[in-house]
């Protein structure tokens, strides 16, 4: 059978982490234009996160990469994700060799669409002029998309990454067009919750950027064969548990719901900042916080509560 694809690979370039609302303006661009020129799109990426090789800085990033992978076909199934290792060898190459070795050789495009404020190769030498007049040289079209923004600017990954971890998550899911959330696996903990009558999940290895301390109203999915189904709602701890002086956590309690999560993976969707991470006299004033805790997350989250007839996760 012809592959409906006759005309090569349209190539959009950029990080995405976090695949925000400026991105899924280029990714969706970029998949409406392959479909009219009968091109494969391919939404390429790199990892690790270009400031971890250049800085020696690994930045608490929005998604991980299989998140990524999963908004970004969201966005338009058409898209396919491809991943370029990010490391020495790469930065140092000069922006022709990056067209050329990369864009035109590898992935054989045809046409590359970036966001205008792209820049690439070493020590970001490449504009979007430059890459025009590379792709003209190497038998591709480049082009740029406008921004997406607000009254305060342009959206980006980092400015939504300060967002976060100034507890705004509210102010970052107007940017990310979904709440941000956090993923790891359900490690055994102290049983301190269950005693105070509050069972919880305590997640372990949460590589996405957290926000400031304090108590949210979340939603949680499971991770399953099938991908993430949605759990239910509930309330979760971000900090370090000052009453007990037990340490950094990330604590969830699902609301309605006694199941064991042990070594299940979850993702905790952050809907609603509840109040700051404080040191209670006791553990019987922590626990009637937690009850008031409980019913703002409950009336918080009543517009997310479980659907089974939904199956995935609706964000």
């Amino acid at each position: 059978m012809q592959s409906e694809h006759t005309g090569g690979r349209l190539v959009v370039v950029g990080n995405f982490d976090g695949v925000h609302l400026g991105h899924q303006r280029v990714l969706g661009a970029a998949a409406r234009r392959a479909r009219e020129l009968a091109l494969e799109p391919i939404a390429l990426t790199f990892f690790p996160h270009p400031a971890e090789v250049l800085t020696r800085r690994t930045p608490a990033l929005l998604t991980t990469l299989e998140r990524r992978a999963e908004l970004v076909a969201r966005v338009d199934p058409a898209l396919r994700l491809v991943v370029e290792r990010f490391d020495e060898s790469l930065a140092a190459q000069s922006p022709d060799q990056f067209a050329e070795s990369l864009l035109a050789d590898k992935l054989g495009a045809r046409v590359v669409l970036v966001g205008e404020n792209f820049r690439f190769g070493r020590d970001r030498q490449g504009d979007l002029e430059v890459l025009k007049a590379l792709g003209a040289r190497l038998g591709f079209v480049a082009d740029s998309e406008p921004l997406a923004g607000d009254a305060t600017g342009a959206f980006s990954s980092t400015r939504i990454r300060k967002t976060v971890e100034s507890g705004d998550v509210h102010g970052a899911a107007r940017m990310l067009g979904r709440p941000h959330s956090l993923s790891g696996k359900v490690a055994r903990g102290d049983g301190r919750g269950r005693l105070l009558g509050f069972k919880t999940a305590n997640l372990a290895d949460v590589s996405e950027a957290r926000p400031e301390n304090g108590v949210y109203a979340c939603a949680v999915d499971r991770r399953g064969p099938d991908g993430y189904v949605r759990q239910g709602v509930g309330v979760v701890n971000i900090g370090v548990r000052p009453t007990f002086e037990a340490g950094p956590s990330i604590e969830v309690h699902l609301l309605d719901f006694d199941a064991d999560l042990y070594d299940d993976v979850l993702r905790v969707h952050l809907l609603a900042r509840i109040r700051a991470e404080i040191r209670f006299e006791g553990a019987e004033a922590l626990k009637q916080q937690i009850s008031l805790d409980v019913e703002r997350a409950r009336s918080l989250t009543g517009r997310v509560a479980p659907d089974p007839a939904a199956g995935a996760a609706w964000f």
